[in-house]
């Protein structure tokens, strides 16, 4: 069995061992999937290189489903990421979401899902990058593996170190706003990754669509620790 293929059934045995990753209910009415797809086309029209530009659309896409929290994401195939040349690859641009993303106010609480260590972290800190990034590592069942962080508030990393320990359910950052966040609107990038590969600070949150197989292999479905109603496992 593939190490991702067994890490996903590792979860789906412990969902309910899992502490909210967020100080927000995931599973509310406020709360909705996002389409940040092609098919949008309110962001179709939005000028995604303006950060504030992007936001309002964000918000008004919330607005008319009734929602504050905006939930999705996972191997979705979107057209933002042309507002960057961050995602330019060699072998083409890199559209192929490989996280969640949950987008709710800046200062928002997380806490570590498990027992975690600090793996790395990092201000990834060019535009349209993870900004503050913060990588734990968790144990169940003698299997390793990483949640990655991304869009956090600088003063997150402030006092870190590697191998530093985080009970379950500790607080271990907050979202982070503009511009300090990657210059993004406000939201957390959640991902689940099998294995490092000997990365630090950073792993790849969007892929390219030829390497679909390849990271969806490495990448199971966050939603298996989120637990969100509102997205599918």
């Amino acid at each position: 069995m593939h190490l991702a293929h067994h890490l996903s059934d590792l979860l789906g045995r412990h969902r309910h061992a899992f502490a909210p990753v967020l100080a927000a209910d995931l599973n509310a009415e406020n709360v909705c999937a996002l389409d940040f797809t092609a098919a949008s086309t309110l962001l179709q029209k939005t000028n995604l290189s303006e950060t504030a530009a992007f936001e309002a659309a964000v918000q008004q896409m919330l607005r008319e489903k009734g929602a504050t929290i905006g939930v999705g994401g996972y191997l979705e195939d979107r057209f933002i990421y042309g507002r960057s040349q961050h995602f330019a690859a060699a072998s083409g641009s890199r559209n192929l979401h490989l996280g969640v993303d949950v987008w709710l106010e800046a200062g928002t609480a997380m806490f570590a899902p498990l027992d975690a260590v600090v793996h790395s972290f990092a201000d990834n800190a060019h535009f349209g990058d993870y900004g503050p990034t913060i990588i734990l590592q968790h144990r169940l069942e003698e299997v390793t593996f990483n949640t990655l962080y991304g869009h956090l508030t600088r003063a997150s990393l402030q006092g870190l170190r590697e191998g530093q320990a985080f009970a379950k359910g500790s607080r271990i950052a907050e979202v982070g706003p503009h511009p300090e966040n990657g210059g993004w609107p406000p939201h957390l990038h959640f991902q689940l990754i099998a294995s490092m590969e000997g990365r630090k600070g950073d792993y790849p949150g969007v892929a390219t669509t030829a390497e679909r197989a390849i990271y969806e292999a490495r990448c199971p479905n966050p939603n298996l620790i989120l637990q969100c109603r509102h997205l599918p496992l």
